[in-house]
């Protein structure tokens, strides 16, 4: 999940521990393994992180692929 930039701390962080206790559910779990995602708890910064390191990971393969848009 994401949001806008700009809310305030409290309202992420309390989206958050709602967010991660909802996908702590099993049947939660299962809906999303059932349409191809994978659950993937953690804090607004490890998000943070992921989508970093999942950016630069990706324009390497882009890059190395020599793909332009088209």
């Amino acid at each position: 999940m994401a949001a806008p930039a700009g809310p305030q701390k409290e309202i992420i962080e309390k989206l958050n521990r709602e967010i991660n206790a909802a996908i702590a559910d099993p049947a939660m779990k299962a809906r999303l393994g059932a349409l191809g995602g994978q659950p993937l708890p953690g804090s607004p910064s490890e998000l943070g992180k992921l989508i970093t390191d999942e950016t630069e990971k990706w324009a390497r393969v882009v890059r190395a692929a020599g793909l332009k848009p088209e």
